[in-house]
């Protein structure tokens, strides 16, 4: 019979004191924000240096003053070649007149200057009837061409909007359309 010896007892492990490791809590938006930005802020640092390295051997001239162009910051809008036809030139000094002077709704004038659409045609006809008529007849035809014949009347339809936009680009297209027809 072999020799069985009594093995010797076992001492259970002793406890730890360990406390478990709370639960990583959730970064708020702007902590997840500033973390983001100060990464952000290190790639363009590390892409500044490196613009600088990379560009460090390109020789750079002084630049002279008196050969820089200068220009006004707002130019001066000058009126287009005029054209050979009294209506169309009359529709196209109107549509300036809108572009330079600012256009209006409500009012043939407006307290600042501004004109609306018949007020810049009978600015423009400096008295002539006839032309003015001719004029607002052909800027309806052209209004209802694009908007239909629901449109009563230029009045109301510069009237309908709230900013120049339309109004002046329908002006333009009674310009082309004045010439078209040899008025």
């Amino acid at each position: 019979m072999p020799d069985t010896a009594p093995s010797p007892a076992i001492d259970p492990p002793a406890p730890t004191t360990h406390q478990a490791a709370a639960p990583p809590t959730a970064l708020t938006l702007e902590e997840r924000l500033t973390l983001v930005n100060m990464e952000m802020t290190a790639r363009l640092n590390e892409a500044a240096v490196a613009h600088a390295v990379n560009t460090a051997h390109i020789p750079i001239e002084p630049v002279d003053l008196a050969d820089v162009v200068t220009v006004p910051l707002t130019p001066t809008l000058q009126p287009p070649a005029s054209y050979p036809t009294p209506v169309a030139a009359l529709l196209q000094r109107a549509h300036h007149r809108l572009l330079t002077g600012g256009w209006c709704s409500g009012a043939l004038v407006d307290e600042d200057g501004a004109h609306c659409m018949i007020g810049a045609i009978r600015i423009e006809a400096r008295g002539d009837s006839g032309l003015e008529a001719d004029a607002a007849s052909v800027l309806l035809d052209a209004i209802r061409r694009t908007f239909g014949e629901h449109v009563d009347s230029v009045p109301s339809f510069n009237d309908a909007h709230g900013s120049g936009r339309v109004p002046m680009r329908m002006l333009d297209q009674a310009v082309g359309l004045a010439d078209a027809r040899g008025l």
